[in-house]
């Protein structure tokens, strides 16, 4: 039976924003996709989402992959950085033009703040400049033109999901109005250019996915599966990061982070092993990775002694 063989590689990934130190939220992201890749025989990538570069931390990147180092999470290959790829995003969008896919915006962030409706994630562009620009302005950003069709797909962990593009986030940026390509495309076409097959990534991008596969369809390019872990947040619901001032995690007890990590995922590593090494605490951890004891939910709130 070498059938086997014809199974695709798994291949996964972390991408890291290097808009400063590597924090729990994020650990739990890099964790997470590290055993999933690693428990089932497969890559494991990482990307530096530098494509925001006004929001780049000098140095932050070198940072990041120190930190990955400390706690063991060793990747393959080299590091690939959105940052030195915009010829490739500048194909991808000359394609959807080709396509009719797309438009250029005039219009404001206040001007659609103004008009606009809350939708899962800002307000919904209201087709302003679907139709053209209008008389006197001039193109800011650039937009993918949605339709009332539902996106569908089987999540990994969180279950089905369906989205109305039109009616839940309306026409969306795929280039800025600074000129920088928006973060659904760029993430499209290096998931495509990297071969990845497996996404696992915290569950605030749960909402983005549709739009992502949306531009994987237009593009012709295969679409990943998608596994979205529960994110951490503080005790006034918020998501851990950067701008809610999340603590950097210490690469000198890595072990103890690790453990706790682990804990969260809803793994249960015996108590001894907190203390026996983050060697150690890797090996179990590989040997006894279980993705069906993942929280299937979209958020957990840290206790305040984590």
């Amino acid at each position: 039976m070498p059938a086997e063989k014809s199974l695709p590689l798994y291949r996964g990934r972390f991408a890291p924003s290097p808009t400063g130190p590597l924090h729990f939220g994020s650990l739990l992201a890099a964790v997470g996709s590290f055993l999933e890749a690693r428990s089932r025989g497969g890559e494991w990538l990482v990307r530096m989402e530098d494509l925001d570069l006004p929001r780049v931390v000098p140095g932050a990147a070198d940072g990041i992959l120190r930190t990955l180092e400390a706690f063991g999470l060793h990747w393959d290959g080299p590091v690939l950085a959105q940052s030195a790829r915009d010829e490739a995003y500048r194909a991808a969008l000359a394609e959807l033009e080709k396509l009719g896919a797309v438009y250029p915006c005039a219009c404001t962030r206040k001007e659609i703040a103004d008009s606009a409706l809350g939708g899962i994630d800002g307000p919904v562009y209201p087709g302003t400049c679907r139709g053209g620009l209008p008389a006197g302005r001039s193109a800011r950003a650039v937009r993918l033109r949605t339709d009332s069709g539902v996106v569908e797909f089987d999540d990994g962990l969180q279950g089905r999901v369906g989205q109305n593009l039109a009616a839940e986030v309306g026409d969306f940026v795929i280039r800025r109005a600074d000129g920088l390509f928006a973060y659904q495309l760029a993430v499209v076409v290096d998931d495509a250019e990297q071969a990845v097959t497996h996404v696992v990534r915290g569950a605030d991008l749960l909402d983005s996915t549709p739009r992502q596969i949306t531009l994987q369809r237009l593009l012709g390019l295969p679409t990943p599966a998608y596994l979205h872990l529960p994110v951490a947040v503080n005790e006034r619901g918020e998501k851990l990061s950067k701008q809610t001032l999340a603590p950097a995690v210490s690469a000198g007890d890595p072990a103890d982070a690790l453990f706790a990590v682990l804990m969260f995922l809803g793994q249960t590593p015996p108590p001894e092993s907190r203390d026996a090494g983050i060697e150690s605490l890797w090996e179990w951890a590989l040997t006894h990775w279980r993705a069906d004891r993942l929280p299937a939910r979209r958020a957990i709130a840290l206790s305040a002694e984590s």
